[in-house]
């Protein structure tokens, strides 16, 4: 190729240009790495003594290890428990926040006691969040309800948490009654992807979360409660969550929710639903 004294000016031009979306995109991308778990995590953080307040005005009891830590918070114990329903939250505020599933699970059935799981750096929680953390102290808090007692125990995976709910599937395999996983998502990746599709995040991203990873090795009863208009995670994820899923599924679309504004209220037609779907295949209680 001949280069004229034009052609040569025009390549001197777009050179420092191409340049400099080069060296953007190379600080987007250390940022991105940096900086994920800011972007994934948003925890709100409060003392023991707050927290402690406000469980005492929604009826609900601190949840403790038996060195005494602090993994959450309970539902009481009464004479008629039969089941344990573990609620892993989202990525935003803490496990105080999700007291509508305590409520809606002991309307739905008073046999159920809730746990509300804390992650690590949420509430009054040491530690920091990160996908690691959540599995470690996520496995030893079942190991514990499991020690306990017999009483068959469901999970709750609601948006971030549906990751953890499924991990745990996973490893407790039948160990685990059935999950239900609100507005879930198949892999983090693909949310990421969603939402910087100019961005190799599927290369970067050190939190995974693969549930379909995860589902492939569980068998049990399946609820997906997906919003119709999920802007954060997409419908799209949560449906192909659950066409992945090869065991006993059911699914709940409620068209006009967004993300965080499905109806948690006890008239909600999914909570009998979903309660009757996941109940089904435990043998009726005793007189």
């Amino acid at each position: 190729m001949n280069y004229t004294p034009k052609t040569m000016a025009v390549r001197a031009k777009t050179w420092p240009r191409s340049l400099s979306i080069i060296v953007f995109a190379l600080v987007a991308l250390l940022m991105l790495t940096a900086l994920q778990r800011q972007l994934i995590y948003f925890p709100t953080r409060a003392s023991s003594e707050q927290l402690l307040a406000q469980a005492s005005r929604l009826g609900l009891e601190p949840w403790k290890s038996v060195e005494g830590a602090y993994i959450g918070w309970k539902t009481p114990e009464s004479n008629v428990t039969a089941f344990q329903m573990l609620v892993f939250h989202g990525n935003a505020g803490h496990a105080l926040n999700r007291e509508y599933f305590a409520a809606g699970f002991t309307a739905l059935d008073p046999r159920f006691q809730v746990f509300l799981f804390e992650y690590p750096g949420y509430g009054a929680r040491e530690g920091k969040p990160s996908e690691e953390q959540f599995q470690v102290a996520a496995t030893d808090a079942v190991n514990l309800l499991l020690q306990n007692t017999a009483r068959p125990l469901f999970i709750t995976g609601e948006s971030l948490g549906s990751g953890v709910a499924s991990f745990i599937a996973s490893t407790f395999g039948d160990r685990i009654a059935g999950l239900l996983l609100v507005t879930p998502f198949a892999r983090l990746a693909d949310v990421a992807s969603h939402h910087y599709p100019f961005l190799p995040v599927s290369l970067l991203l050190t939190e995974r979360y693969d549930s379909v990873q995860a589902l492939s090795d569980y068998a049990g009863p399946v609820a997906f409660l997906l919003a119709g208009r999920d802007e954060v995670v997409t419908t799209e994820q949560g449906q192909l969550l659950y066409d992945s899923y090869e065991g006993p599924k059911w699914l709940w679309i409620e068209e006009d929710a967004g993300h965080n504004t499905l109806p948690y209220r006890h008239s909600a037609s999914w909570w009998r639903q979903a309660g009757d779907f996941l109940l089904a295949p435990l043998p009726a209680p005793q007189p």
